[in-house]
């Protein structure tokens, strides 16, 4: 039941980033891009998993005896947490140069934008 809850978000989240992508306004297609970078992280972590913990695979847990909990794969969560602070820098760069845009020529449309020589 979980995964399919887990499945259902992911799924919903990518359509959401994917429709707001496609819109002609440029901060709710950063937000497109934040939202979709936020579904693959989340997407990541699900299939990440959790396993039983050896003391082999996890050597902290060797003094634990014969009771050693499960465990979550480190090594995913660590390179999610990356991409989550590198997202988060992006998508405040992309709202800047939005906002420099704006400034420069009074609209965010990006069709408007495109028909500019």
């Amino acid at each position: 039941m979980t995964a399919i809850a887990l499945a259902a978000a992911v799924g919903a989240l990518f359509a959401l980033g994917t429709f707001l992508l496609l819109r002609r306004d440029l901060i709710r297609v950063v937000w497109g891009l934040a939202i979709i970078s936020q579904a693959a992280n989340v997407y990541l972590l699900a299939m990440g998993g959790i396993a039983p913990a050896t003391a082999d695979s996890v050597p902290v847990l060797a003094g634990h005896g014969d009771h050693v909990p499960e465990t979550a794969d480190p090594l995913v969560q660590a390179l999610v947490l990356t991409a989550i602070v590198i997202g988060f820098g992006m998508t405040a760069f992309a709202l800047v140069l939005s906002y420099r845009v704006y400034e420069e020529h009074d609209t965010l449309d990006v069709t408007e934008l495109g028909d500019r020589k």
